[in-house]
């Protein structure tokens, strides 16, 4: 008897490194994984200038510290979920753009930019606008990939749900600050800012 293993039968040769079964795979499931990469590029490129446009649209809510902290959540929650995806990007052969303004430029939302007049009310505009437009991006990965990449799907659903999270904390502050209406979100202080309770990398490299 032999005791060779049989290999399984595919496109990939076997020892060919040039080419990669986790992409073939969605090839052969109808995904081109060339389209889901660049669009994953796009979506994490949002999700990094977020970060970057959170950081200062925090900054200009001084004196309204429940307001920050819940942004602080919203913006290191952002930073993770850009890191939890950039791996992907690699394992369908691609790589982030070299060039960090080409990067930007591709973001799949626009710049949540700071308003010319900084009130409460316009900075909230801007964060809640920006986590809408977030949810309509990962909204459009899961559809893409649901039942068929298995991996991008886990990623994207966990993305999305904090997202829709991120949407409903800044509807209860706006409606308070502009409206005066409640509003309520039904918003927990995570166990530490940017905990990142579905997306954190770090929960899965931690030891039991």
């Amino acid at each position: 008897m032999s005791n060779e293993k049989p290999h399984a039968t595919g496109t990939v040769a076997s020892g060919d490194t040039s080419k990669r079964v986790g992409m073939e795979t969605l090839r052969e499931r109808g995904i081109d994984p060339i389209e889901l990469r660049e669009k994953l590029i796009d979506a994490i490129g949002a999700e990094f200038t977020t970060y970057y446009y959170y950081t200062n649209l925090r900054m200009h809510l001084a004196g309204n510290e429940d307001y920050k902290e819940i942004t602080e959540d919203a913006r290191l929650e952002d930073r993770a979920h850009f890191e939890l995806v950039v791996p992907r990007v690699y394992e369908l052969g691609g790589q982030l753009p070299n060039d960090i303004r080409e990067f930007a430029d591709r973001a799949s939302c626009p710049d949540a930019a700071l308003p010319e007049d900084p009130a409460p009310e316009n900075v909230l505009t801007e964060l809640l606008e920006a986590e809408r437009c977030a949810i309509r991006t990962w909204s459009e990965v899961c559809d893409m990939t649901e039942g068929i990449d298995r991996r991008t799907y886990d990623m994207a659903q966990r993305i999305l749900q904090e997202e829709i999270e991120h949407e409903a904390w800044f509807i209860e502050l706006l409606s308070m600050e502009r409206d005066g209406n409640v509003n309520p979100a039904g918003h927990f202080i995570r166990g530490e800012p940017g905990d990142a309770p579905l997306s954190t990398n770090r929960r899965f490299n931690e030891s039991a």
